[in-house]
């Protein structure tokens, strides 16, 4: 892979606003908004590139999962999810995520947060791959849209809690390993500093890097492409989650139907009417989600038709409407009715299981920095996450972050005036948009749910084709989130690349079993050799640049 420039744009601070506080968090949703309501009393502010609700957290439906049932337990949560991630998931980093799930849960009910409840009771309901009922939804499934409205309510009635919109994070301020802060992309279009004395990545995931996505259009990776740059670690970049069910519809690709509904008893069926999971899986519908994507997409080749079909008309249509307003609402305005149509769906990029590498405590190598959420990567999730782990992954380690910042002195050293001068002039915004294309067209061809050598060549050359556009400022939005997602594909197509199996969520054609030899985690980071890393103890095995010691 050619160099990478350190920055997106030419700056000096010297130059530059600069806004002051004691944390930075990058990101609104779930992880971020969770992380800054932990910090009181601390100074904060909160980034969202757009408007605070567009977010992958408000789109969740499915809901939060926790053993909150006197029938579950966290070692059952912790088996799941680590057979979920198909022998690469961290056993540490999982029951950490098991084992504090239900006080999150309960800090969140007593915050005022209406989980769905039947008979008095919390109500459960069960995914797929989950051995028991243990997933906690909120207006029926419209779980993230409930819980970011109550976290939002909170956040903006909080003292010395700040949330700037509209404003794009473009990188890191690091000098000699330290993060200082972060440049930003004001409303205006002007650039400024945010000066912190720690910063927090909780900026989501990357599937606008696909073709079709359950994401909003913002999740274009920026946050582990910033990263990176800045010299962080970033980890098990060949694992992209497909969720098996969004529409395939026009004017509605792309929207989730959440896996619930085949947890409540839908069934896929191919376009010759048969239904098929049984063929695939012992669970049928509720095998783990790379398995379902994999299956349809197997069925979609078979019957040379680019969908296939959920079917609910078995299911009681009042009570249908009341479990899943959201679904029936999102199908009926797209004139289709669940009761009397089987609902087309095809997999769509959904959730990007590596991220910037951290520690338990959400530390990364950087001193300074932190990373918690969907951007972050513990090994906790492995290969493959676990449906309805994601906010509790939020909840979890934002909780943690925040802890650990409340346990020691937010006193940074004086930022130095860094500036920085190598890039040549400012692109078009036209070459951007054109590049934002192609990369989406090479990334479903050929670093989606079936990879080879030769597409996984052929992607990268294209990708090289266009490396020089890095070499130029980036004038605006467009221009950075061009840029960024151009990194973050070559290093995706890099560790796919690398890794000569098939396990969860990276398949390939041409190594199409597990080898025991890839067991292993595949670490990278600017201007330094690649590292495979093992599986046990991943999140405590960090270290510092230079040849430090791990964090205890």
């Amino acid at each position: 892979m050619e160099p990478v420039p350190r920055y997106l744009v030419n700056f000096s601070l010297r130059d530059l606003p600069c806004l002051q506080t004691d944390v930075l968090i990058i990101g609104s949703g779930i992880a971020g908004l969770f992380t800054a309501l932990k910090l009181t009393p601390r100074r904060v502010i909160v980034t969202a590139k757009d408007r605070p609700e567009d977010c992958c957290t408000y789109l969740a439906q499915g809901g939060i999962a926790a053993a909150m049932d006197e029938e579950d337990s966290a070692d059952l949560h912790t088996a799941d999810t680590l057979a979920a991630g198909a022998g690469l998931g961290d056993p540490e980093a999982a029951r950490v995520l098991a084992e504090e799930g239900p006080e999150r849960i309960r800090e969140l009910l007593e915050w005022g947060i209406a989980f769905d409840r039947e008979e008095g009771r919390l109500a459960l309901a069960r995914e797929g791959a989950h051995s028991r009922r243990r997933v906690l939804h909120a207006g029926g499934d419209a779980t993230g849209a409930v819980l970011w409205r109550g976290l939002f309510a909170k956040a903006r009635a909080t003292e010395g809690l700040q949330i700037l919109s509209h404003t794009m994070v473009l990188d890191l301020l690091v000098e000699e390993g330290r993060c200082f802060g972060a440049l930003v992309l004001l409303p205006d279009g002007s650039t400024a500093a945010v000066l912190a004395a720690a910063t927090v990545l909780a900026g989501g995931g990357a599937g606008a890097l696909y073709p079709v996505t359950t994401n909003p259009a913002g999740a274009t990776g920026d946050g582990v492409a910033m990263a990176y740059r800045a010299g962080a670690e970033v980890a098990d970049l060949e694992f992209y989650q497909f969720h098996p069910t969004a529409l395939a519809h026009p004017g509605a690709a792309g929207l989730l139907i959440t896996e619930a509904v085949r947890g409540e008893g839908a069934v896929l069926r191919n376009a010759r009417g048969e239904r098929f999971m049984p063929g695939y899986h012992p669970r049928a519908e509720l095998a783990p989600r790379d398995v379902v994507a994999r299956a349809i997409v197997s069925e979609m080749a078979r019957t040379g038709e680019g969908r296939v079909y959920l079917d609910l008309k078995h299911l009681d249509p009042g009570w249908l409407e009341c479990r899943f307003p959201t679904l029936v609402d999102t199908c009926r305005r797209a004139g289709l009715d669940p009761a009397r149509h089987w609902l087309p769906v095809a997999p769509a990029a959904h959730y990007f299981m590596g991220g910037v590498r951290t520690d338990l405590k959400g530390r990364t190598i950087l001193e300074g920095l932190y990373a918690c959420g969907e951007v972050a990567c513990t090994g906790a999730h492995g290969a493959n996450r676990l449906g309805s782990n994601s906010l509790l992954e939020g909840l979890v380690f934002g909780g943690r972050v925040a802890r650990e910042l409340l346990n020691r002195p937010l006193k940074a050293p004086p930022c130095p005036p860094l500036e920085y001068r190598e890039l040549g002039g400012e692109g078009p915004e036209e070459a951007a948009g054109d590049a934002v294309a192609r990369l989406r067209e090479i990334m479903g061809a050929r670093v989606g749910l079936v990879r080879e050598a030769g597409g996984l060549e052929e992607a990268a050359c294209r990708i090289e084709e266009m490396w020089p556009l890095l070499y130029r400022g980036a004038a605006g939005r467009m221009g950075a989130e061009a840029r960024n997602m151009l990194l973050l594909a070559a290093l995706m197509v890099k560790a796919a690349a690398w890794r000569c199996e098939s396990r969860g969520a990276h398949y390939r054609a041409d190594f199409p079993a597990p080898d025991p030899a890839y067991a292993k985690h595949l670490v990278l980071a600017r201007g330094r050799e690649p590292r495979e890393v093992p599986v046990r103890g991943f999140a405590r095995e960090i270290k510092f640049p230079g040849g430090g010691g791990k964090y205890a």
